[in-house]
């Protein structure tokens, strides 16, 4: 279930903190990736006066495996009631790769490549023959160069991506850059990125359109059982079965700055527009009169992300990293999100990082639970993605880097192992379990 399975990915790569296999721009990997006992001091100019152009290397293998599971009991497929037990699987696989070209700029080549596999229980409910589809797979791999002038302080680059599962196929793209203060100590970016996507209108097997009648300028489908539904204007006579497209654009800005040898601030903005087929029309929806149709919602969102981080080295031992996010939509709805992880380091090559995060959102306006709607309405979902409710996401991260090497195997740099927990207060829970190896 593609609202299930979005979500579950989130919590996933919340519990890898921002391991994620898109590409990062330069100004974020300096943020995040602070380590215990790393000086937040400005970074020096390097001296490039010896610098010859270097042939391709490999600097940096990542793999990234995890198990998420969840349950709850308000499943969208079956119209807001009903099982919402999903697990998953993932696999991810990132390969880093650098040069210096002729003019001693540093080019960054990074290859993802991702593989999920999931299972709902809900799924079964989710047909065009009436047999069930108790899971299926996404393939996701990217691709991203970065260009970096390390005596000017910028960098640009551009990065492509594709997602793949048997109702959804997206494809991606962006543009990113950087550039660095003239002291070195505060950074700007920005990064352009547009999402097109095509979404298969895979029906509920009760509701496989049949005939199609117009009244009073609406056009309504007769399905199978009898029931009539919006149309949303595709032609259901065909044997294929449409899809429907769904474009994303966004614009997220970023500004870094060492205000201090022990603390680092970031302020981030995102600004967000959608537009095309954004329900599924395999979510239910009850109305209050006791008929049930599809979800059914506007075709076009914005949404405005503000965010703000703040990391500090408390002494020789601690690092605190928070993190607060506002965001609004034009769809109603709005919430907030705090963070903090505090990492520890244990010895001089193993630290332990707990974390927790609260999360509260306010209803959309189109939501209502099951049997909540009214079939008078124009828009209409009881998808609890868009209920209100609050959440609480709380786990611990072991990180173990010897100079040595893991076991003493020299290539094999670090591990890191992520456990989190999520729940909600309208009953959803999870679990997320994963594990980093990180290759030099």
């Amino acid at each position: 279930m593609k609202k299930i399975y979005l979500s579950m990915l989130g919590f996933s790569l919340i519990c890898r903190m921002h391991a994620y296999a898109q590409t990062q721009t330069a100004k974020d990997t300096v943020f995040h990736k602070l380590k215990p006992g790393f000086s937040l001091a400005a970074p020096t100019e390097p001296d490039t006066s010896d610098y010859r152009p270097r042939r391709l290397r490999v600097d940096e293998i990542n793999l990234v495996s995890s198990y998420y599971k969840q349950n709850g009991d308000h499943s969208a497929v079956t119209g807001g009631i009903g099982t919402e037990k999903v697990t998953d699987f993932s696999n991810g696989l990132d390969l880093k790769l650098v040069w210096l070209n002729g003019a001693l700029h540093k080019n960054t080549l990074s290859v993802g490549l991702g593989i999920d596999h999931h299972t709902s229980a809900s799924a079964a409910y989710v047909s065009t023959t009436g047999a069930s589809n108790a899971g299926g797979s996404r393939i996701y791999p990217s691709l991203d160069w970065t260009i970096e002038n390390e005596k000017k302080g910028t960098s640009f680059g551009i990065g492509s991506y594709y997602s793949g599962e048997y109702n959804y196929k997206s494809l991606g793209a962006d543009l990113h850059f950087s550039a660095k203060t003239h002291n070195k100590m505060g950074e700007f970016g920005v990064k352009l990125q547009g999402y097109f996507d095509h979404v298969t209108l895979i029906y509920p097997s009760e509701f496989v359109p049949k005939t199609t009648v117009s009244s009073g300028g609406t056009t309504y489908v007769t399905t199978a059982s009898g029931n009539s539904v919006l149309s949303s204007g595709d032609d259901y006579s065909k044997p294929k079965i449409p899809t429907s497209p769904r474009n994303t654009f966004t614009a997220s800005f970023s500004y870094s700055q060492i205000v201090t040898s022990r603390l680092q601030v970031m302020f981030l903005a995102d600004v967000v527009t959608q537009q095309g087929f954004l329900s599924l029309p395999f979510h239910r929806v009850y109305f209050s009169n006791g008929k049930d149709t599809i979800e059914r919602l506007p075709s076009s969102r914005f949404k405005l992300p503000l965010g703000f981080r703040a990391n500090y080295f408390l002494g020789d031992n601690i690092i605190l990293r928070s993190y607060y996010r506002y965001y609004t939509d034009s769809w109603g709805s709005k919430s907030n999100t705090a963070n903090l992880e505090v990492a520890y380091k244990v010895s001089p090559f193993f630290s332990i990082s707990p974390f927790y995060r609260y999360y509260t959102q306010t209803a959309a306006k189109y939501f209502a639970p099951y049997e909540g709607n009214n079939a008078t309405q124009t828009y209409f979902t009881s998808n609890y993605e868009y209920a209100k409710f609050n959440s609480q996401f709380y786990g611990v991260g072991f990180r173990i880097a010897p100079p040595k090497g893991v076991l003493g195997w020299q290539s094999l740099h670090e591990v890191e192992i992520r456990y989190g927990h999520y729940k909600q207060n309208v009953g959803l829970v999870s679990d997320v379990v994963s594990v980093n190896l990180g290759f030099k």
